[in-house]
Formats: C-alpha cells, structure tokens, sequence
C-alpha cells in the first residue's frame, strides 16, 4: 500500500468551495495524509525540514488546488522554493525525491475551451502547468496528467458533486496501486469521467 500526502493549497476558502469539499473528503480516505498548508503557514513560515520529512514519508505526493493567475497559489510556490531545495530534491546528491509520484489536483475558472489555442487564454491547459511538471520531473518523480475540473465556478451541481466523489476513489487508487499509471499517462489530464476506466475498483474500499 502506497503512502499518500495530499497538500492542499487554497487561499480563499468559501464554505461552497469546490476544493473545500474535495478536502473534507480526501481527509476522510484511510492511509492518506491531508495537510492544509494555508492552515499550517498563515504567516508563510514553512518548516522546512518538517516539509522535507513529510516527503520522504510519503510515496505518492498530491497537489490540490485551484488555478490562480496560470499558476499555483503563491504559499504552494513558496513551498517548492523552499523545501524542494539543491541537496535534498535535485542536484548531482539531491535524490531523496526519485521515483515517487505525483499529481496535481486542480480547479480551474475557466472552461476546457478557455484553455484552448483559440480560447480567451490563447493556450492549452498544459502549457500553464508546466512550470509545476517540470519541477516535479526535476526531482526525478513521475508527474502524473492532472485531475481537472473545468469551470467550476459554473459547473452544475450534478458535475460538481461527481467530481467531489470521484477524488476519494482517485487517492484510494494512488493508495492501493489500482490506477492504470501506463493508460493514464496517455492522457493530457483525466476528469472524473474518465477515472472509471483507470481505476480497479475491485481493488478500491
């Protein structure tokens, strides 16, 4: 059984919030670790060698929250400046990081053509996450295609509500080995649409 820590990053949390609910499930899966890093670094203090500890711990890493201005919010950016140090993360003896995997868990304003060559972002959704993908492969860790939610700010209720279910059956098959990686790494991102047919859900408690 994989171990599995999920930091959640959302600086602007609503009692409606999409990301909200997400966490209140995802602390609620056994054998999965939930920080909140806005919670835990009001004041942007990050312990860094707790962080790295956390790590090391921890086998398959998630990154959960909304898209902010094309990129993470800015307490997750200071997060990897800081803890995902030269030495310890990458670097010729910075290895600690090497072969555990990782995905980003994300909510986004816009809508899946927003995020579109000839959308009112004028790029695909891969180019704006980039920058965290290449971190993470840096450090030697496979990077994952993303868990995505499109326009969540105008999804309907149904999309929303199975998106919100649909997160604890991904990190209880990150858990338990039961998401196709291989079938998965053919994809640009996954919804939960998708994740019936990467997931063993036989395997799934």
């Amino acid at each position: 059984m994989a171990r599995v820590l999920v930091l959640f990053a959302h600086p602007a949390q609503r009692p409606t919030s999409i990301n909200l609910s997400m966490a209140r499930r995802a602390e609620q899966v056994a054998g999965v670790t939930f920080v909140d890093i806005y919670a835990e670094y009001p004041r942007f203090d990050i312990d860094v060698e707790r962080e790295q500890k956390r790590l090391i711990d921890h086998d398959v890493i998630v990154f959960q929250f909304p898209l902010f201005w094309y990129s993470t919010p800015a307490l997750l950016k200071q997060w990897q400046d800081l803890v995902l140090e030269y030495g310890f993360a990458h670097g010729p003896h910075g290895k600690k990081l090497a072969g555990k995997l990782a995905i980003a868990c994300i909510t986004t304003a816009g809508s899946v053509h927003d995020y579109s060559y000839d959308g009112g972002n004028k790029h695909p959704f891969s180019v704006f996450i980039l920058p965290l993908r290449q971190t993470v492969e840096l450090c030697g860790m496979t990077f994952l295609p993303p868990f995505v939610l499109h326009a969540a700010n105008h999804t309907d209720s149904h999309s929303a509500r199975t998106h919100i279910e649909s997160y604890p059956l991904l990190l209880g098959a990150l858990r338990d080995a039961t998401l196709d990686v291989r079938e998965l790494g053919r994809r640009d991102q996954v919804t939960a649409a998708d994740l019936a047919a990467l997931v063993d859900q036989q395997g799934v408690d």
